[in-house]
């Protein structure tokens, strides 16, 4: 360990004076209230039911990665979700609202997706065999999953226009399911009802009227459904793309009780045939954009629906499965770490990532199973195991918008848990970290000054905020940089602190062991790279009480 602490310390410091743009900068991290609270179980992902054939930009990314058709029984599967125990998984995807569950009172034959030109997505219908249900409730129950399951809400329905959809659902058949579910002893924590219709659609839109009439209808069978049940699902819905007016008028229509988490849908990159989709990962004008979705949708819960929370129940960066040779590669990791800090500031509970595995977004590599940089940087190894749910405000004086900061309480442990992001290709940053304290200049707060106490153990303890209130305990803070393989952007492998993080002989997720570097010296963030830093005894008295989250 001190070998490689030093030989870090020694090759961070030389890429830094090779370069003369270094900025120097202090960040402030207020440990004295929280601003937000993410659930327990933040991290998600999701499958999907997009077949083999499914094609963008003339490349078929999905594989054999679909709901109907993934093998259960590779190894690093379960591994890869067993890491994250326990992880929300999100079983949904465009073509939800056109698959039949082949159980009870179903008159159609239980036939696969197939191309079918005017379908859809250009899909026919498609079907969900029991067995097939069975399979994959056995599977999560052995690893430990939390499901989300998206229901069909077009059953039933008529195309009035060609987005348009029209008529009363059709609960039968999801009826149908729900019930063998309960029959079966499986626990389904939430049931998602439709995909991506809110607003205007994609692909079909329902207005927020008669959405909410057969939300009212679907609480009505879940109270039905599970009355001697001692679990109680959560109803979620609308899992679209957050539309004001449509999305308040929901939460008007429903009322009081009926849906008790609101999912929507971000894709804030465009297209993954994007040219310039690594210009757009990397831009914090663009990244920043997003945080107008996430602030709106808080006002909408705020005004209409106080007994609701916010999800983000899909998110993949770019749509249309991806970019290329983007999406599953180092750089990827910028707007998704960026946006998991920005959705927790606005007390997003859940956030799922599109997707565990299929396209060009996923986690796993589709044909190996691999782990993707995303799964390591962000879910697995280092988001889930070090952020806790408890958000601080975390800010930095620092000029460039380049430099993005965010703070926990750390998880499971004492103290708090940083995240710097350097979008800059030329800029090291050289950072120290205080908390913010307020003091008493003619009725002003000096975010930059240490407030002095009478007593010398105090004056330190403000001036070396991470000391805490243990400091002759603490005197080193655990770092973990993230950089890619030959400084190549579009690499899929990632360096931890210089080493590269791939799978065991034995197929095992990899340990991530942190560099110590000391609670006084600086914080050296590289260009291009992404740090956890995390100081064992800040003082920080919001995260009193949190240890165990």
């Amino acid at each position: 360990m001190g070998f490689h602490l030093a030989l870090f310390i020694f090759l961070a410091s030389l890429r830094m004076t090779s370069s003369q743009d270094v900025e120097h900068g202090l960040v402030l991290v207020d440990g004295v209230q929280a601003i937000a609270e993410t659930d327990d179980n933040f991290i998600c992902a999701t499958i999907d039911w997009w077949p083999h054939d499914k094609c963008d930009y003339n490349y078929c990314p999905w594989g054999y990665s679909s709901v109907v058709n993934l093998d259960l029984s590779h190894p690093f599967l379960a591994k890869t979700i067993q890491a994250l125990k326990p992880l929300r998984i999100r079983v949904g995807g465009s073509l939800q609202d056109q698959v039949l569950y082949e159980i009870g009172s179903l008159k159609s034959p239980c036939h696969p997706f197939e191309k079918m030109k005017g379908g859809l997505f250009g899909f026919s219908k498609g079907c969900l065999q029991m067995k097939r249900w069975d399979e994959l409730n056995h599977f999560f129950d052995e690893t430990g999953a939390i499901v989300i399951f998206g229901l069909n809400a077009l059953h039933g329905r008529h195309q009035i226009s060609h987005t348009v959809w029209g008529g009363d659902w059709d609960s039968s058949n999801a009826y149908d399911l729900i019930n063998y579910t309960i029959s079966k002893g499986y626990k389904i924590d939430s049931w998602e009802f439709g995909n991506e219709l809110s607003g205007k659609g994609i692909g079909a839109s329902v207005g927020a009227a008669q959405y909410g009439k057969d939300l009212i209808k679907l609480k009505e069978i879940l109270h039905a459904l599970y009355k001697n049940s001692k679990f109680k699902p959560s109803l979620v819905a609308p899992g679209g793309f957050y539309n004001k007016e449509w999305f308040d008028k929901l939460l008007q229509v429903t009322g009081p009780g009926i849906v008790n988490v609101l999912t929507h849908h971000v894709y804030n990159l465009g297209p993954g045939s994007d040219e310039h989709l690594e210009r757009k990962i990397l831009d914090p004008e663009r990244l920043s954009k997003v945080e107008s979705i996430f602030s709106n949708l808080s006002e909408t819960i705020q005004k209409y629906g106080p007994w609701s929370s916010a999800w983000v129940g899909e998110a993949g960066g770019a749509f249309n499965s991806g970019g290329r040779y983007v999406s599953n590669t180092f750089v990827n990791s910028f707007w998704y770490l960026d946006q998991l800090g920005i959705a927790s500031r606005y007390n997003t509970k859940v956030y799922c990532r599109q997707t565990l595995i299929g396209g060009n977004y996923g986690l796993l590599n589709t044909t190996t199973f691999i782990p993707n940089p995303d799964y390591y940087r962000q879910v697995a190894l280092l988001w889930h195991q070090l952020m806790g749910k408890t958000v601080l405000a975390a800010t930095s004086d620092v000029f460039s918008p380049s430099l993005r900061t965010y703070a926990h309480c750390s998880k499971g442990r004492d103290g708090i848990t940083l995240l710097l992001i350097n979008l800059s290709n030329q800029t090291h940053f050289t950072l120290t970290v205080h908390d913010r304290v307020p003091v008493s200049n003619g009725g002003n707060e000096n975010a930059k000054s240490i407030h002095i106490e009478n007593s010398f153990f105090s004056h330190l303890k403000r001036a070396f905020s991470w000391v805490g209130t243990k400091g002759s305990d603490v005197t080193f803070r655990e770092e973990y940089h993230l950089t890619p393989k030959d400084d190549y952007l579009r690499s899929q492998t990632m360096l931890l602190n210089g080493i590269p993080l791939e799978l065991t002989n034995d197929g095992e997720i990899p340990t991530l062991d942190p560099v110590l570097n000391n609670v006084h010296s600086p914080i050296y963030l590289e260009p291009l790279s992404i740090a956890f830093i995390v100081f064992p005894n800040f003082d920080a008295p919001a995260c009193a009480g949190h240890r165990k989250l």
